[in-house]
């Protein structure tokens, strides 16, 4: 049995994650947001904004065999409407918060000879898409940090990889899903015609934890309906 660290776990993918590993995995959830499904898994479960409060002030495991860092922000806007604090905040829960989470964590991943690190880019990281220069740079930012750290933390066998999703139906993503029309037109731009579920994500997140595997480092792995990659 692993022991799991999955942040962001309150909604979403962070959600989805913590219902797949919970029946055969230890799972530490922490996130800003508390609920009756989130209670109901059985997990041990602390309710901390990784951004503000002080992780040492939650006991862990001696050592932690996967973490998952899922947090992640939609801010869509024109690009002369976008404030230095807009891409200050994107900056913060993407970046910051992975960095001081993995950090935090690190001997712990080291002490077990064979951890995974999963992040969260999105497909916009890649392709030029308007209105998403803040999100775009804190995930290209996050890509980054992925591929250097695969690269550094390789000599503690700890890995290091990221899923890169397109639009994805989740509570962050609802003001964009709000009608039959949105949703329909959403799905219709990838082409695989359909938009993507917090279950896809988070099945890959466990495919990536998992010791199947174990040669897989570095890699950002768009899951995305063929946007990413194929031309309409």
């Amino acid at each position: 049995m692993k022991n799991i660290v999955i942040i962001g776990c309150g909604q979403g993918i962070g959600l989805e994650a913590a219902k797949i590993l919970a029946d055969n995995n230890n799972i530490i959830g922490i996130s800003r947001t508390e609920n009756e499904i989130v209670n109901s898994l059985g997990i041990e479960f602390h309710k901390f904004d990784i951004i503000s409060d002080e992780l040492s002030s939650i006991t862990f495991p001696d050592h932690i065999d996967g973490l998952v860092y899922a947090p992640g922000s939609i801010n869509l806007k024109p690009f002369n409407r976008l404030t230095t604090e807009d891409f200050r905040n994107d900056f913060e829960i993407n970046v910051i918060g992975a960095v001081k989470a993995i950090q935090y964590f690190l001997p712990f991943l080291k002490k077990s000879g064979n951890s995974s690190v999963v992040l969260f880019s999105s497909v916009a990281a890649k392709l030029g898409m308007p209105f998403h220069a803040s999100i775009s740079a804190s995930k290209s930012a996050v890509e980054g940090l992925t591929k250097s750290l695969a690269a550094e933390l390789s000599s503690h066998k700890i890995r290091v990889n990221a899923i890169a999703p397109s639009l994805t139906d989740t509570h962050l993503a609802s003001q964009l899903l709000s009608t039959a029309e949105k949703r329909d037109s959403s799905a219709r731009r990838h082409p695989l015609q359909r938009i993507g579920s917090a279950v896809e994500m988070a099945e890959m997140a466990e495919f990536l934890l998992s010791d199947k595997a174990s040669w897989i480092t570095g890699q950002i792995i768009g899951i995305d309906g063929g946007m990413g990659n194929t031309k309409l």
